[in-house]
């Protein structure tokens, strides 16, 4: 939680870190510990894409996923949930509590979440949730494509 708090320092970008009891697991659970819009829930997922690493933080209001249109939009044959091993392999962190902020791999952002003012996902903590303004995602993150409302690239 540290070095996120120190990106969104040194970005100067507005944020707050919401401590809770415990565990925050799903987007509904978020959206009902939080009393928020279950769109507002930001989880940030870890996609597999021809060997290499892509982060996507995405709208908890979001249903299913086109992982055969996100691939193409990033030019890539196959794209698939990485494991839990995997996602810690490459963030360094727990699924679940991967972090808004400091991903230097490449990075897919759900334009759904520009609906809100401020949207809520990991710190890197299980136990804590950041609070950020979603137009700050590209200052803190390698975002290389958004995913449109519609659900395309």
């Amino acid at each position: 939680m540290e070095n996120v708090r120190k990106i969104l320092e040194e970005q100067r970008v507005p944020f707050d870190i919401i401590r809770h009891k415990q565990p925050i697991r799903t987007a509904k659970e978020g959206a009902q510990a939080l009393g928020i819009d279950i769109g507002q829930t930001a989880p940030a997922l870890v996609l597999k894409a021809d060997g290499e690493y892509v982060v996507l933080i995405l709208s908890g209001a979001r249903g299913r996923i086109d992982v055969e249109a996100l691939a193409g939009m990033l030019g890539r044959g196959k794209l698939e949930l990485a494991s839990r091993l995997e996602a810690r392999e490459a963030t360094g962190y727990e699924a679940g509590a991967i972090p808004l902020a400091g991903h230097t791999m490449p990075c897919l952002v759900d334009k759904l979440l520009y609906r809100y003012p401020w949207i809520y996902g990991g710190t890197g903590e299980p136990a804590t949730t950041l609070k950020l303004d979603p137009r700050d995602l590209s200052k803190v993150n390698h975002v290389v494509a958004y995913l449109e409302a519609d659900g395309t690239g």
